[in-house]
């Protein structure tokens, strides 16, 4: 986190907002991404790579991981009066199957050069949409259920096991 966010959530002060952003990503999704901002306006910022987006203006709640020792970590999230665009392009995301990215970053509102920590990616892994509302549940990679070493010695990996043994 940076030192000018920690500041911010230390202090509060009143002429500094965070503007909380999700970018959902998807191949069936029009133009590849949905990205939405909390807010009432829409904001133009610059990604990490340098690119210029473009963030919708939405009422939404999120629900932060919190910071455990638990194998896998969840951000939730819900979008209600969803758009019939919003609900079509999930509809069609869930029926292409494959992942659904999520992208969550920190935005200040006096800086929108860059994000104002590292950006967050997770894998949806549970999305419900209904013409009311879009409730999404995204997870960080899940290192206590991962294999370690991650590498398999085989005889295909390391050539001089066949002659071991």
């Amino acid at each position: 986190m940076s030192a000018v966010l920690e500041t911010v959530y230390a202090s509060a002060p009143i002429d500094e907002i965070i503007i909380h952003t999700l970018e959902l990503r998807h191949a069936a999704f029009e133009g590849g991404a949905i990205r939405l901002c909390q807010g009432f306006d829409d904001i133009e910022a610059t990604l990490e790579d340098g690119e210029t987006a473009t963030f919708t203006a939405s009422g939404f709640g999120v629900s932060l991981p919190q910071r455990s020792v638990r194998g896998r970590q969840d951000l939730q999230f819900q979008l209600d009066n969803v758009t019939g665009e919003a609900l079509h392009n999930i509809q069609a995301a869930l029926e292409a199957g494959g992942a659904i990215q999520v992208v969550y970053r920190q935005f200040l509102e006096s800086d929108l050069s860059a994000p104002a920590q590292p950006a967050t990616v997770m894998t949806a892994v549970s999305v419900k949409a209904n013409p009311a509302s879009v409730s999404v549940i995204a997870s960080f990679h899940d290192l206590v259920n991962k294999a370690w070493p991650n590498k398999f010695y085989t005889p295909d990996f390391a050539p001089g096991l066949k002659y071991y043994g």
